[in-house]
């Protein structure tokens, strides 16, 4: 489960795929990281979603372990 923020934010950024620098659609999600339904509340971490508008492949790294 994931909840997106509403506004998308774009950055020029190196794309693994692409292999070049190409503008990314920014997001940060709320990711539950348990499968325990009695604690998923207590699991959300947020994460850096970017996606290529080139290539459209998505990466995300969670924010805690930049």
């Amino acid at each position: 489960m994931s909840t997106a923020q509403p506004d998308l934010k774009e950055t020029v950024e190196q794309c693994e795929n692409c292999t070049a620098k190409t503008q990314h659609h920014v997001t940060v999600e709320l990711i539950t990281e348990s499968d325990d339904a009695e604690n998923a509340e207590y699991s959300r971490e947020p994460y850096r979603v970017t996606k290529c508008t080139q290539c459209g492949s998505k990466s995300r790294q969670r924010m805690n372990d930049i």
